[in-house]
């Protein structure tokens, strides 16, 4: 059994540590300071993007890269970028004449127009182009969904890739 260096009371609580925890604490330290250690070297190794700013379609993008775990970091400094993705969205609404023709003669899919996002990743160094993406989406105004493709698109092409 394992000496007690410290007891104490206090109120009707009593207080005691034994040299077997104190150990167990110093192991539980030395753990929690390990594993700290690996995710900071692994966030490290993480390549770094900066979004450039297109109408709002920036902040899609980086939610979609949180939200699909993308292994990268995005920052807002785009001097400390490895990467600097650039985008284009054009939207394209079906105009009222479109929608009541298809509607008669065909069927009503695809009325709400659809949105091409067209996204590109290029080395900050080089300014070579590592990775390009198209996405089509119906949906004039599809940020989201447009957004997540990408992600999920850039986290595959990620995952095939050597280290950058």
């Amino acid at each position: 059994m394992a000496s007690t260096f410290f007891h104490g009371s206090f109120g009707s609580n009593t207080l005691t540590f034994t040299i077997g925890a104190k150990k167990h604490m110093r192991s539980l330290l030395a753990l929690a300071l390990a594993t700290a250690t690996v995710l900071s070297a692994a966030e490290a190794q993480k390549p770094r993007v900066y979004i450039e700013p297109q109408d709002g379609f920036e902040s899609y993008i980086a939610a979609a890269i949180v939200k699909k775990q993308v292994p990268v970091v995005v920052t807002q400094n785009k001097e400390d970028a490895n990467y600097i993705i650039s985008s284009k969205v054009l939207g394209k609404e079906e105009s009222t004449g479109s929608k009541v023709a298809r509607c008669v003669f065909a069927y009503c899919a695809g009325i709400q127009g659809t949105q091409t996002a067209t996204v590109q990743m290029v080395d900050s160094k080089t300014n070579e182009v590592a990775w390009a993406y198209n996405v089509k989406k119906s949906g004039a105004s599809n940020y989201q969904s447009s957004a997540e493709a990408i992600a999920k698109h850039l986290k595959n092409w990620l995952s095939e890739k050597p280290k950058l």
